[in-house]
């Protein structure tokens, strides 16, 4: 059987490159682009064979952990544990705090296979392959970490120069290279030597701590605390703040691959990106034969490899050749898909902007523990609002102090208590909730529950909500 594998998989990113689907609040590895189920959940499904795999470490924030859970829930992948980190603290420390927590459950030697929760990756025999080596040269005392074969002198990755073979499929590590400019990437892939660095580990527990409290004794010491301080919060758990933030803000690269004796690369020639501009997206999406890759809900006439992507209106493109339109439910990006590595500067520039800052930081959709809220019209004394709350889900026990509510189902069947009255509502039924009443709503079919909420008011803001009783500890 070998060592016991464990993924541990990092979603806790708040980048904002593919804007305006991608955002701080909702970032590109919980969303849909253009397949079915987002890349974390794809990350998932690679990893969800029980044979190969114990169930994953996941770690990232507080604020993405209900997302987490439900897009894991969906996927119908268990979960070994969903780590949650107070601060960002770069990729060590986060490395650090899941080895100790593995080292913890699953014993000194446990191997860790780490994987970003935001990459598209061909998942088909040669990646598999690439495992299988990773997983060898781990095993015989290697820090692994994997080098994908590059297609083009790309300047935002970093590199790692290949040395001699060690074994079937893994080589020393000669050096890394930051991430070039355009001549000095030609340079490198001329020679044959250099593959980029992907960011995915294959690595021993006990080997991967000990040469980290070797090289950097504070990222070691202050994970090491944060685990053994760690609280347990529902199906999460929380890091201990004051222990984790004491941890320097370092990368794994730096903290130990670039200085240990241990590393190997498995060369790797699987299909991957790190979807890390709307560039990317186009390359790794299905083209028509114009060599546009378009969502649903698009019309395209005269128009040649281009992007076209939208959310909810639909929109049509004429004429145009090698662009990007990304339509969300609130803001629209268009520009040349050869420009698309600076979306970064827009958002920048939003962000600056009282008046447009939240188009970078919340989507009119956001998550629940219990399901999602979508923001559909708003006025100065008015705000209607679509809710879905998922089978089994319950809403807390709560009043308003300066707004009324009416809820109207729109599918499913609705549990909903106001005062002392509970009754259950079916599709086109409604109710109405009194500003100051006590009100619940719950799900109990076994479909996602559809409601329209119309609340009516002074004041309509999130933090007019006083919780009485919260089944995910909020009140």
């Amino acid at each position: 059987m070998g060592s016991t594998i464990v993924p541990v998989i990092m979603a806790g990113g708040k980048g904002t490159r593919l804007w305006p689907l991608s955002r701080a609040a909702a970032p590109k590895q919980f969303l849909e682009f253009l397949g079915e189920g987002s890349l974390f959940q794809s990350t998932l499904a690679r990893v969800a064979d029980r044979a190969a795999y114990q169930p994953p470490v996941i770690v990232t924030n507080s604020e993405f952990r209900f997302l987490v859970a439900e897009q894991a829930r969906a996927a119908g992948v268990a979960l070994g544990s969903i780590l949650l980190e107070p601060v960002a603290r770069n990729t060590a420390p986060a490395l650090a705090a899941a080895a100790a927590f593995v080292l913890k459950t699953h014993g000194p030697d446990a191997i860790l296979q780490v994987l970003a929760s935001d990459h598209e990756i061909d998942a088909g025999p040669v990646y598999r392959a690439c495992i299988a080596s990773a997983r060898q040269a781990a095993e015989a005392g290697r820090l692994v970490t994997f080098g994908i074969q590059p297609t083009e002198p790309a300047t935002g990755y970093g590199y790692i120069e290949v040395g001699d073979e060690i074994m079937p499929g893994a080589n020393i590590v000669r050096r890394f290279v930051e991430k070039p400019p355009r001549d000095k990437a030609e340079e490198m892939l001329a020679t044959g030597r250099y593959v980029w660095n992907s960011g995915m580990f294959m690595l021993p527990v006990d080997l991967f701590l000990g040469e980290l409290a070797a090289f950097e004794p504070n990222v070691f010491e202050a994970a090491s605390l944060a685990v053994e301080r760690a609280a347990n919060d529902l199906d999460f758990v929380r890091l201990d703040a004051a222990a984790f933030s004491a941890a320097p803000d370092i990368s794994v690269d730096y903290a130990v691959f670039e200085r240990t004796a241990h590393a190997a690369v498995v060369p790797s020639a699987f299909a991957w990106s790190d979807l890390g501009s709307w560039d990317s997206v186009w390359k790794t999406g299905t083209r028509d034969a114009e060599g546009n890759v378009a969502s649903p809900g698009t019309t395209l006439s005269a128009t040649r490899n281009s992007l076209v992507i939208s959310r909810d209106l639909h929109v049509a493109v004429q004429g145009l050749d090698e662009i990007a339109v990304i339509a969300s439910e609130d803001a629209v990006y268009v520009g040349r898909l050869a420009d698309s590595q600076n979306v970064g500067a827009i958002v920048k520039r939003l962000a600056a902007d009282a008046a447009t800052r939240p188009l970078t930081e919340v989507h009119p959709t956001s998550y629940r523990p219990w399901g999602s809220v979508a923001s559909i019209s708003e006025g100065e004394r008015f705000a209607v609002k679509r809710l879905m709350l998922m089978p089994g889900k319950k809403i807390s026990l709560q009043r308003h102090h300066h707004r009324a509510e009416h809820w109207v189902v729109v599918r499913g069947t609705a549990e909903v208590s106001v005062g002392e009255e509970t009754r259950l509502l079916q599709e086109n039924e409604s109710v109405y909730i009194p500003q100051g009443v006590v009100h619940r709503l719950g799900n109990p079919g076994k479909i996602a529950l559809e409601i329209i909420e119309v609340q009516t008011g002074s004041y309509l803001a999130d933090d007019d909500i006083v919780r009485i009783a919260d089944e995910f500890g909020r009140a």
